[in-house]
């Protein structure tokens, strides 16, 4: 069965076409696996793939709904006043000043602004750049799921993640933290909290490439278990 699914705005820009063409050995598919099949080829897109809703035969079809070759389909990203993705993958470079956005709010005295970037020496070796990796779909489960910690441990606290994966050059941005508080206290904790939960559970892999070799780099803060609750500092 062939699939004809029109994209418009940035998802054109995205995808490079205004048509996305899906060929599968069915007569039919549901909504979800339509998008999971698109996820899995696509995983650059995860994040934005999330966001945007399905249209068959020019009205919104539910997750459950069944499509097949004769229904006019169409992927649609948020409409104008649509909420930012507060937790995003992306291959491209991080706008630091996009994602300290999201959590701008008139009733916040305090916003932090973390940036993690490639480091050219460490221990006198000298990297070349950084490579990085990731399960998608989990990585922004688990960005969501530190977003509600932090929102539990400290109310009214807001929190925008964004993460690079591929290759990271030495002085750029692999991940981008934006937290927005009532008062500076909370406001410094959770930017805090938000680096090393995501450090010890959101499953995004670093390969350090030197001048002479690399190596993949797993937990550097101890013993990792992901099942773990990070203590409030």
């Amino acid at each position: 069965m062939n699939i004809n699914i029109q994209l418009f705005a940035g998802l054109v820009e995205l995808f490079g076409t205004s048509v996305l063409h899906i060929t599968i050995d069915q007569d039919a598919i549901s909504i979800e696996d339509l998008r999971k099949l698109i996820t899995d080829k696509n995983p650059a897109a995860a994040s934005q793939l999330q966001t945007c809703f399905f249209a068959k035969n020019q009205a919104y079809a539910g997750e459950t709904d069944w499509v097949t070759s004769a229904d006019e389909l169409a992927l649609i990203p948020p409409v104008s006043g649509g909420q930012p993705t507060l937790y995003e993958i992306t291959y491209d470079s991080i706008d630091a000043g996009q994602v300290a956005a999201k959590v701008n709010h008139p009733n916040h005295g305090a916003s932090l602004l973390f940036i993690g970037t490639t480091r050219e020496m460490t221990h006198g070796q000298r990297t070349v750049l950084l490579e990085y990796e990731a399960y998608v779909p989990m990585a922004i489960k688990t960005m969501e799921a530190i977003g509600q910690e932090i929102a539990d441990r400290w109310p009214g606290t807001l929190s925008a993640i964004t993460h690079r994966l591929g290759k990271v050059a030495i002085a750029e941005a692999s991940v981008v933290i934006a937290v927005s508080s009532p008062h500076r206290e909370s406001c410094y904790e959770a930017s805090r909290y938000a680096i090393e939960r995501l450090k010890q559970i959101v499953p995004i892999w670093k390969k350090e490439i030197w001048e002479d070799g690399s190596e993949w780099k797993g937990s550097q803060t101890g013993p990792w278990n992901p099942l773990q609750i990070t203590n409030k500092e």
